[in-house]
């Protein structure tokens, strides 16, 4: 049994879960509109009435360009972290060197398709999945807290692991389990169990039961 290096669900084999693996292809399919998204958020904010920053008794001007879009749209950006897992890849695999081109959106899109293209394989077969997974994913957070950032009031809940039963070996659901606020029934994205309010407290003896049975990942 192995354990899926983006969620820590248990899987028969392989490093990626396919909930994550899909969920991994998704982004990186959309990393080319990330890309796109964020030059509409280049223009800095306007904070208030000074013109620049004072430092060591002078004023310096201000960045013409807001930092963090224009950083995730730069070199070591969004196509830094895409380019670098498509050369690890491509090396693990005994491939040549991806040839680089000039423009940077079409550097994404480029390495986007040859990670998306080959993520049955890096699910399957790369021991490194989980981590590219993982910044894939941290990409795609730090795109959306610049252009569709979440109001903290509506920022779901955590609510422990799903503990449902899954398979006749008594294997546990395992995904993360959130709430928004008002909502009143907690349902798994994954296996599709459902938690009313009335069943709260038969959900945190089940989760018990779950961190206390035999042969359980310590947290």
């Amino acid at each position: 049994m192995n354990v899926c290096g983006l969620c820590e669900r248990n899987i028969e084999h392989g490093y990626l879960c396919p909930g994550c693996t899909l969920a991994t292809a998704r982004r990186l399919d959309n990393a080319p509109r990330w890309y796109t998204a964020l030059g509409a958020f280049l223009q800095p904010a306007v904070t208030g009435p000074a013109e620049g920053v004072r430092s060591g008794g002078r004023t310096e001007a201000p960045l013409p360009v807001a930092e963090a879009p224009f950083s995730l749209r730069g070199p070591g950006g969004i196509v830094g972290v895409l380019e670098d897992w498509r050369a690890a890849m491509q090396a693990d695999r005994g491939w040549g060197q991806p040839v680089i081109e000039h423009d940077i959106g079409r550097r994404i899109v480029v390495a986007a398709r040859a990670l998306s293209i080959n993520m049955e394989w890096i699910a399957s077969s790369w021991p490194m999945a989980g981590d590219m997974a993982a910044e894939v994913r941290g990409l795609e957070r730090d795109v959306s807290s610049i252009v569709d950032p979440i109001d903290p009031a509506e920022r779901p809940v955590r609510m422990g692991e799903c503990p449902t039963v899954v398979d006749a070996e008594d294997a546990r659901c395992g995904a993360v389990l959130s709430r928004r606020p008002g909502e009143g029934t907690v349902t798994c994205r994954w296996c599709g169990s459902t938690w009313p309010p009335s069943r709260a407290l038969a959900l945190a003896r089940a989760q018990q039961d779950a961190a206390n049975a035999p042969g359980a990942l310590a947290s």
